[in-house]
């Protein structure tokens, strides 16, 4: 009788635990499968262009292949944003050290995510800094950094960021700022685009602050040191 009473208690109890562990294998399942497939399917959207509603116009984004991209642009996000890129398995513990330390002696928290951290958050995920946001950008930053190519993730990347109110992508962001095809996009020009990558909904390619050109003109050296060193080579971006 003691046996069966307690049966009964624990039915719901493992109802519920079979049911969540059924939920998360469905959840890893289904974005390991979404994140294969678009190692070779270019995404029609993003998660960060969906809860993009704080703009009148339409949302400007424009798929461009690498090949179709000035090699200026891979430079320059990498100078900007990540000059780790090659070497790191998706997550810059140097940086992260260097963040916490910074933090830890009263200053502002900075920023350390990667690339490959960025297209996670991007593609898949909402701007916030919770720990269950950290913890999903996580998962799918290894995901990435296992599917992927760092071409690929490099391409999908200078495709979906957004370089200002609801301008995604190295495409429409030519258009926009330029008139020119991203083919044709100058050391200088892209150096721009970076520039404004922190705070693209603040910070303004079409009306850049002094503090803007500074942090493009160290941009633009950084370019010209990391091609001096021959740093992007395994990349292929010179084309």
């Amino acid at each position: 009788m003691a046996g069966a009473r307690l049966k009964r208690k624990r039915g719901p109890l493992a109802r519920v635990a079979r049911g969540l562990v059924a939920a998360a294998a469905l959840f890893i399942a289904s974005s390991a499968g979404v994140v294969a497939v678009l190692r070779w399917i270019d995404p029609p959207t993003t998660a960060f262009m969906l809860l993009d509603t704080g703009g009148r116009q339409p949302l400007r984004y424009r798929w461009v292949d690498a090949e179709q991209m000035s090699p200026s642009l891979a430079y320059a996000v990498i100078a900007a944003e990540d000059q780790k890129f090659t070497e790191h398995f998706g997550f810059d513990f140097a940086s992260i050290r260097e963040s916490i330390d910074s933090s830890s002696d009263g200053r502002r928290l900075r920023g350390a995510s990667t690339i490959t951290q960025q297209v996670a958050k991007n593609l898949f995920l909402w701007p916030d800094r919770s720990v269950v946001r950290k913890g999903l950008e996580a998962y799918f930053t290894a995901l990435i950094e296992l599917a992927w190519t760092k071409e690929r993730i490099l391409e999908i990347y200078l495709n979906v960021a957004e370089l200002g109110p609801g301008i995604y992508g190295v495409g429409a962001a030519a258009d926009a700022y330029f008139a020119k095809d991203p083919q044709r996009v100058s050391d200088a020009e892209a150096a721009l685009l970076a520039a404004v990558l922190p705070n693209p909904k603040v910070a303004s390619v079409a009306r850049p602050t002094p503090y803007l050109r500074e942090r493009q003109r160290w941009i633009l050296n950084q370019m010209q040191r990391l091609r001096r060193d021959g740093a992007l080579a395994a990349l292929r971006v010179d084309r």
